[in-house]
């Protein structure tokens, strides 16, 4: 019987003849962080993956490479296993369906469910993908074409042998009223609960036509359909075949994991063989959405593919894992975009978190901390354990970001950079601590990193108690800024033809499209400092809403320090930070350059304009 504190996740099996790509990113990063979760949680994980490697599909792809089907395949596995290695994913078994132990285990499957009397010899004629690996039925397709692929219909017309797919009808109607939460989302459930209640046909489950298959245990001559060897796989990875100590443990799974195109495979097809084979069923199927690209559906022809090195290219493994769970509901449809992700990393990784666990690093080497009243993360950690639970990713994230969110007001509101308060610092290194655990699912490359500067592990026991009082060192910058101009900033650099109405920065000859990718906000110079070693320039702590900047402006020749502080300011906000006499500039400020350059005014708003507001 299994226990509560045991959790099994898996992703569907991937098919090995291309390489992977943002889809299977998605489906695959979405199993770790629910395992990963769950390992927070002292549970017992099992977390399972691979690839589909049987079938028509693969068989006629060999052939095109002029390799035999196993060799074929054999070359393949190592990009799926680099690419889930990049994304920094945890998974206990890579599974292959040319395993050894799962080609026994589909055999076995197979010989019990036909000895119930389940599966029977037939003829079959109809219509079939090679693409899909699935049937279709006229009304299903699009002007007489596959609706995934769009490519013309197989008409098959061979000997096979079928499952009695219809005699379990009522079963799976049963166990969908029983268990509502078994189709998720909740509006993918009733599309198969509509189609199920139409009549099902029993499914065709062999095939003579093609060779790169499991023969059937009762006929040799004919080999199993790759589907129902496919689905096996759940069984396989957790040891069905001698019903090991870990399926006693595991089985049933928690959660199917899958994208929403294979979804009737896995809430009908599945079911009903765990039916015949006397199984439970799996506790949730979740088919989560699409990705297009700009508005596009991805495809070679259109060169649009997002592999998993241009992913983690523009800005980094956890801010591409951030990204895919940030910015579209779990389980709907997302439209990737390049520049919606450089905005995330810019303005939520580096601006909110980033730049919390940098300045609150510095405040505790710089003075210390003391014990106090740590900031309350329990109303938050409710809600996030409320929404794993419901798989909603997206969700989580929010919560977490509104925790940082008020860290950042409070970090503002207490100013500790003045008041030396140790105990203010505490409570914010502390809230830190907290920080890093939710997100650690998400992040945990970033996650280890904070743990390190602040001294603690990522688990549920840190989670419950209190950060120990200890030295911490300055963070070193965790999300370093991507610069979306920097490339024709540099080049209008050296075609310099007119005086920069912006101080150490951009030149005029900028065109209104690149004007238009700049962040620029509303801030209130707070403390002005000199720099060691600086004729020029100032040191300025700004204010930009929830956080603080500081920026190195060269001022000094033409305002006095008294001038300068209170005074509201334009900062551009989302370029690239610069050292500059060994500090650290994170941003501009907008003035104007009288033609003599004898007068330099900054640019200040109204005084009723809040610090943080966009200029548009």
């Amino acid at each position: 019987m299994k226990k509560k504190n045991n959790f099994y996740v898996t992703t569907p099996i991937y098919y090995p003849n291309d390489i992977p790509h943002i889809g299977s990113a998605y489906t695959t990063i979405a199993a770790d962080i629910l395992a990963r979760w769950n390992k927070i949680q002292k549970k017992e994980v099992f977390f399972l993956t691979g690839t589909d490697e049987h079938g028509k599909k693969i068989e006629l792809a060999a052939q095109d490479a002029k390799k035999k089907p196993k060799t074929f395949v054999d070359n393949l596995i190592p990009k799926f296993k680099e690419a889930w290695k990049k994304l920094n994913i945890n998974y206990n078994r890579f599974i292959r369906t040319t395993d050894a132990d799962h080609e026994q285990v589909v055999q076995v499957i197979l010989s019990e469910v036909h000895k119930k009397g389940d599966i029977y010899e037939g003829y079959y004629e109809g219509l079939y993908c090679t693409g899909c690996e699935a049937y279709y039925t006229e009304k299903e397709l699009l002007e007489g074409c596959c609706p995934v692929h769009k490519t013309p219909i197989e008409k098959l017309k061979e000997e096979s042998y079928f499952f009695r797919l219809s005699k379990y009808k009522e079963n799976l109607l049963n166990y969908y009223d029983k268990n509502p939460d078994f189709i998720s989302p909740s509006n993918r459930r009733f599309e198969i609960i509509n189609r199920v209640n139409e009549g099902l046909q029993d499914l065709s489950i062999s095939r003579t036509s093609f060779s790169w298959g499991i023969p059937l245990p009762f006929d040799k001559n004919h080999i199993c359909y790759v589907w129902f060897d496919a689905l096996a796989n759940y069984l396989t990875g957790i040891g069905y075949l001698e019903h090991s100590k870990e399926f006693q443990k595991f089985w049933p799974a928690d959660v199917h994991i899958i994208g929403k195109d294979i979804l009737w495979f896995h809430a009908v097809i599945w079911p009903a063989i765990l039916f015949s084979l006397n199984l439970e069923p799996p506790k949730k199927i979740f088919a989560h959405g699409w990705w297009t690209v700009e508005g596009q559906k991805m495809s070679k022809s259109l060169k649009n593919i997002i592999n998993i090195d241009k992913l983690i290219s523009i800005a980094g493994v956890d801010s591409a894992r951030y990204f895919l769970f940030r910015e579209v509901s779990f389980g709907e449809d997302g439209d990737f975009s390049e520049k919606i992700l450089i905005e995330r990393h810019n303005n939520e990784l580096a601006n909110k978190l980033g730049n919390l666990i940098s300045r609150v690093s510095t405040l505790a080497e710089t003075y210390g901390m003391e014990k106090s009243t740590p900031i309350k993360i329990k109303p938050t950690l409710k809600k996030v354990n409320q929404l794993f639970q419901n798989l909603e990713l997206d969700k989580v994230l929010n919560e977490i970001f509104s925790f940082i969110d008020s860290c950042n007001i409070y970090a503002q509101e207490k100013k500790p950079w003045e008041t030396k308060n140790k105990k203010v610092i505490y409570s914010l290194c502390n809230a830190i601590k907290d920080i890093a655990i939710l997100l650690s699912p998400f992040m945990p490359e970033t996650s280890e990193k904070i743990s390190k500067v602040f001294n603690f592990e990522i688990s549920i026991e840190s989670l419950n108690n209190d950060l120990k009082i200890n030295k911490i060192k300055k963070s070193p910058i965790l999300f370093k800024k991507i610069n979306t101009i920097a490339e024709n900033v540099n080049s209008k650099k050296k075609e310099k033809v007119n005086k920069s109405p912006i101080i150490d920065g951009i030149m005029s000859s900028i065109e209104f499209k690149d004007w238009e990718k700049l962040d620029i906000r509303v801030g209130k110079i707070e403390k002005v400092e000199e720099i060691d070693g600086a004729d020029k320039l100032y040191k300025l702590s700004i204010s930009v809403g929830a956080e603080k900047r500081t920026i190195c402006a060269g001022l000094k020749k033409y305002y006095k320090k008294s001038e300068l502080e209170g005074k509201k300011c334009i900062v551009f906000v989302n370029l690239a930070p610069r050292i500059m006499k060994g500090v650290e500039s994170q941003g501009m400020l907008l003035a104007a350059v009288s033609q003599d350059e004898k007068k330099v005014i900054i640019i200040s708003p109204e005084k009723d304009i809040e610090e943080g507001a966009k200029i548009r």
